[in-house]
């Protein structure tokens, strides 16, 4: 570095040397033909060369604090947030592009005005890159904004259809059944498996609890299955996603991708349809292929418990379908025939009603 800095000294002491001798030259008046000859002389070179020496020497001696200062501002420089540096660099590109568009009215200018140009791109480059510093939180905002945009744009058109996104949550993936689905084939599109989902899942896999840590594994596993067995796209999302719960991150993220929830979380189904989000519902599916059954009509189930209430019996559908039979306490343990009084059915499961048609015990 002391060496370039010493030949661009001795570059322009030279350069300078020979332009002091055309002012000496033009303040003498001498005519064209005498200053030709002049500089081809002697005295021209000579001057060349003191200034070469002068500026070779103003060099050696402005090398080594030259070096620091630009040492400094290296430092200063890896120092800075990227996000300064790009807004500070913008601000200057900026400034100098406006000096750029005036230079053909200054660069006219007699006399002093010749400086004019180089007081207007210094001018214009600091207050530039000034400006850019000052708005550098808005720039870096915008830069954010625009590089999630992207990121949706390019996710999103990895699919024909923004709803063709199944955005899984951990209680679906637990329970199993989504690979049952899948491999009917009634699923389409391709299942999304959000990153901070697989961390809760490795979460409850680690647990000290032995029945989280079952559950953890097996969901490890329904995935595992669903990846390599399965005919169906999967995608693991790994984009950063605002701190807070997993079931609001996955809300956020089924606006972000246009896409839909699946889950069997009575909770969660409930928020993803307050904040206009489509959501898949295991059990309601689950719900919906049961075997129909209507008030009045006749059942064989057997008792096998009591129920809540004073006199009450639970039954069980082939299905795993609850049946509360009224009077049922006297004939838990016994196949009977009952009448459908009536048919409860929400997201969290179904629900009927019943009361025995006889009063003996069925055989």
């Amino acid at each position: 570095m002391k060496r370039i800095i010493q030949t661009i000294g001795l570059v322009f002491g030279g350069v300078f040397g020979a332009q002091v001798r055309d002012w000496m030259n033009a303040g003498m008046l001498w005519n064209d033909s005498a200053y030709g000859s002049l500089q081809q002389s002697g005295s021209y070179y000579m001057n060349v060369g003191i200034g070469a020496i002068c500026g070779l020497v103003a060099a050696s001696v402005l090398a080594a604090p030259l070096m620091r200062w630009m040492q400094y501002a290296a430092d200063r420089v890896s120092a800075a947030p990227t996000g300064e540096l790009l807004s500070g660099a913008g601000g200057l590109m900026v400034g100098l592009a406006f000096s750029a568009l005036l230079y053909p009215a200054a660069s006219g200018l007699p006399g002093a005005g010749a400086i004019v140009p180089i007081v207007l791109t210094l001018f214009c480059g600091y207050s530039g890159m000034r400006i850019g510093l000052s708005k550098r939180t808005e720039l870096t905002e915008s830069l954010a904004s625009l590089a999630q945009t992207r990121a949706k744009s390019s996710l999103a058109s990895e699919d024909s259809s923004y709803e063709e996104h199944k955005i899984l949550d951990t209680s679906v993936i637990i329970d199993g059944r989504i690979a049952d689905i899948c491999k009917t084939g009634f699923i389409e599109g391709t299942l999304v498996i959000p990153e901070f989902v697989l961390e809760e899942l490795q979460h409850i896999a680690d647990s000290s609890d032995l029945l989280k840590r079952n559950r953890g594994r097996r969901g490890l596993d329904i995935l595992n299955k669903i990846q390599k067995e399965l005919d169906v796209r999967v995608l693991i999302y790994e984009g950063e996603m605002e701190e807070g719960e997993v079931d609001s991150k996955l809300v956020k993220l089924a606006k972000a991708l246009h896409g839909k929830v699946v889950t069997n979380d009575f909770n969660l189904n409930k928020v993803c349809e307050l904040q206009g989000v489509s959501v898949l519902n295991i059990n309601d599916l689950a719900n919906a292929v049961k075997p129909v059954v209507l008030p009045g009509e006749e059942i064989v189930v057997q008792v096998i418990k009591d129920g809540k209430e004073h006199g009450q019996g639970v039954a069980y559908l082939d299905d795993g379908t609850m049946i509360v039979v009224e009077g049922g306490r006297d004939y838990i343990g016994s196949t009977m025939e009952v009448l459908v009084t009536s048919v409860l059915q929400t997201s969290a499961g179904r629900m009927i009603f019943a009361k025995p048609k006889l009063l003996e015990k069925a055989l």
